[in-house]
C-alpha cells in the first residue's frame, strides 16, 4: 500500500500515549475555559463580534485573492495602519495566520549567505521558517544572550536572531534587551514572535517589543497573531518601512497566499479599537495569571511563574497529562495539555491560559478542579 507506513507510525503514537484527538465545541460550550488563547476575552465580546461581520456584509465573506490582486481591502490597510500605531512601529503587513507571518519574516531575512540563530525553546512556527530560510540555521541555549553572542561571532555575513517574547510552553519570557544588545553589537538583526505579548505585555498591552524599549527600531522586526489577545484571526509583521516593503515583494507567504478574510480583520480592528479604550485589560489578565499560580503552587503543584498569561504545571508523565486533562474536563474545566513532541524539553504539562475576564469565583473553581483530578 502505498501509505502503509502510516500504520506503524500511528502504532507507536498509540503506544507512547500520543495520539491527538479532534474535539469539535459547541457554540455554547458549557465548560470553564483556561484552554483557549482568548486572554483578553474579546472573542465573544459585542463590539469585535459586530466589528466582524459588518466587514463580512460590507466586503463579503472571502478576500478573494492574493493581497497583491484582489485580496487587500481598505480594512487591510487600516488595520495594518493602527497595528503599526499601536505597537509603535513605523509600518505593518498583515498575513492570513501567525504562522505565515512566522515564515514570512525569517525566510525573507535570511537569504542565502546568512546565520539564523534560532532560541531552543522557540514555537514551531519560527523553527520551520528557520528550515525554510535559505541561510544556515544555529539553535542555541533557551534565553541566552551569551549563547547568542557566541553564535554571530562565529560569522561574519548578514545575520538574524529569532525568539519567542514569551514562550507557549511555559509562558517565560524572552531576556529581550540582552538579545538586542547581542545582536547590535555584531550588526544582525532581531526578529521576535510577540504572539504571547501582544494585549498582554507593555503599557496598555502594546507588547513585550514596546515594554523593552525596542518598538520602532530599526534592526527590530517584531510579528503577531490576532487570534489570541485580539480575539479574531491571522497575523501581521511589524518593523521598519523598508523591511515592511521588502516582505511584499520577497515573502512567499505573502505573495502566494489568499488575503486575510475581511470579517477577520473587521474583528481585529474592533478589537484593537476596544483595547485602546479599556488598557487594564492587560494588567487584569497578568493579574489572574499571578493568582492562578500563587494558588497552584500553594497546592504543592509544580506551577511556573508566569510573566505574561500563559502558567504552566508540570504532570508526571504524557499518559499523566492527558489523563489530567481529561479528568478536568470531566468536572467543567477545559485545559490545554502539552507533550512530546510539542515540547521541546520532553516534559508533559498543563497549560492554563489566564484571562481578563474570568472572576475570582472562576479563578477559585479551576484551581480546585485542577487540584482534586491531580494525578
Amino acid at each position: 500500500m502505498a501509505f502503509g507506513w502510516i500504520d506503524e507510525l500511528a502504532r507507536a503514537r498509540r503506544e507512547a500515549g500520543l495520539v491527538r484527538i479532534l474535539r469539535p465545541r459547541p457554540a455554547d460550550s458549557a465548560p470553564l475555559d483556561l484552554a483557549s488563547n482568548d486572554y483578553l476575552g474579546l472573542a465573544r465580546h459585542p463590539e469585535v463580534t459586530e466589528g466582524a461581520a459588518r466587514a463580512a456584509r460590507t466586503w463579503g465573506a472571502g478576500a478573494t485573492g492574493s493581497r497583491l490582486v484582489t485580496g487587500t481591502t481598505e480594512l487591510h490597510a487600516e488595520l495594518e495602519h493602527e497595528l503599526a500605531a499601536f505597537c509603535g512601529f513605523e509600518a505593518a503587513l498583515v498575513f492570513s495566520s501567525g504562522y505565515a507571518a512566522n515564515l514570512a519574516a525569517v525566510t525573507a531575512l535570511a537569504p542565502h549567505g546568512s546565520l539564523v540563530v534560532s532560541d531552543a525553546g522557540n514555537h514551531a512556527s519560527l523553527i520551520d521558517g528557520c528550515r525554510l530560510a535559505r541561510g544556515a540555521t544555529q539553535v542555541v541555549a533557551h534565553a541566552d544572550p551569551d549563547a547568542v553572542r557566541k553564535a554571530l561571532a562565529t560569522h561574519g555575513g548578514p545575520a538574524l536572531t529569532v525568539s519567542d517574547t514569551v514562550f507557549s510552553v511555559d509562558g517565560d519570557a524572552a531576556p529581550l534587551a540582552g538579545l538586542a544588545q547581542a545582536c547590535r553589537e555584531h550588526g544582525a538583526g532581531l526578529v521576535v514572535d510577540d504572539a504571547h505579548g501582544l494585549g498582554v505585555l507593555g503599557e496598555g498591552g502594546r507588547g513585550a517589543a514596546y515594554e523593552a524599549g525596542l518598538a520602532g527600531a530599526e534592526d527590530v522586526v517584531v510579528t503577531v497573531t490576532l487570534s489570541k489577545s485580539l480575539g479574531s484571526q491571522g497575523g501581521a509583521v511589524l518593523g521598519p518601512a523598508p523591511v515592511i516593503e521588502h516582505l511584499v515583494n520577497a515573502a512567499r507567504t505573502f505573495i502566494f497566499d489568499t488575503g486575510l478574510a475581511p470579517a477577520a480583520a473587521g474583528g481585529a480592528l474592533a478589537a484593537l479599537v476596544l483595547l485602546r479604550r479599556e488598557p487594564e485589560r492587560a494588567a487584569r489578565a497578568r493579574a489572574v495569571a499571578g493568582e492562578l499560580h500563587a494558588r497552584l503552587s500553594a497546592l504543592g503543584l509544580s506551577a511556573v511563574r508566569p510573566d505574561a498569561a500563559v502558567v504552566s504545571v508540570r504532570a508526571p508523565s504524557p499518559e499523566g497529562a492527558v489523563q489530567w486533562a481529561a479528568d478536568c474536563r470531566s468536572a467543567g474545566l477545559s485545559v490545554g495539555c502539552f507533550r512530546p513532541p510539542s515540547v521541546p524539553d520532553g516534559i508533559s504539562r498543563l497549560r492554563l491560559t489566564a484571562r481578563a475576564d474570568l472572576s475570582a469565583e472562576q479563578v477559585e473553581r479551576a484551581v480546585r478542579v485542577i487540584g482534586a483530578t491531580r494525578p
